[in-house]
């Protein structure tokens, strides 16, 4: 999804997990109506959400972090931390899952530490914690070097495809864009403008005036 600053963009993020209450119309998941739940059970019936500004546990090290979601997801009493280690279900799931974002090896490195693109990847890993059906990303290359991007961009690729996971996700970086979307919404003042496959988005003239003020949506 994307579109200028402003275009509502994170407000949609917000109506989709029920943060902000929709004035009408519904959300829907696979059909179910969802959209007065609460933003607990939003989560439970399959949607998870890593924000732009990354929301991880900074004192706990990166294995801590994505054990007491786990216990949460798995619906375990969270008096039961301390003995986690004599759960080895939940303790391999969380070594998969930090191995699938490519954290394995910083399993024990105290969160609040990482780099700036490390924090995005457990970000992710807890998003994908509880087992999501759809993954909403706000804007995931946010503040990162070029070589921090690349990294991030085969992550979202190799997340959608191993865990089969449906990503939606804001961006500004037109490369990011072309190089993982499948299709795109673009969003101006609060209205859907463009909704299609990547070529086709990028020649619409609706967009180009829009988003880019005449010039051309380009990639590269």
């Amino acid at each position: 999804m994307i579109g200028p600053n402003g275009a509502g963009k994170t407000t949609f993020f917000n109506v989709l997990t029920h943060k902000l209450k929709a004035d009408n119309g519904k959300v829907l998941l696979c059909g179910e109506d969802i959209t007065g739940l609460s933003i607990h059970e939003i989560n439970r019936r399959g949607i998870s959400r890593a924000f732009q500004i990354v929301n991880i546990f900074p004192r706990l090290t990166v294995f801590e972090s994505l054990l007491g979601v786990l216990i949460t997801a798995h619906k375990r009493n969270l008096n039961m931390f301390s003995r986690a280690k004599n759960h080895a279900d939940i303790r391999q799931e969380a070594f998969s899952i930090l191995e699938a974002v490519g954290l394995g090896e910083r399993a024990n490195v105290i969160a609040g530490t990482l780099a700036h693109g490390d924090k995005r990847r457990l970000d992710i890993a807890i998003a994908l914690a509880s087992r999501p059906k759809v993954m909403l990303l706000d804007e995931p290359t946010a503040g990162m070097s070029a070589e921090e991007t690349v990294a991030m961009t085969e992550l979202i690729r190799r997340v959608r495809d191993e865990q089969r996971v449906t990503i939606l996700f804001t961006e500004h970086d037109m490369n990011v864009v072309f190089a993982i979307a499948e299709r795109i919404v673009v969003l101006h003042q609060g209205r859907l403008i463009a909704d299609g496959k990547p070529e086709v988005v990028r020649d619409n003239k609706n967009v180009i005036e829009a988003y880019l003020g005449g010039a051309s949506v380009t990639s590269g």
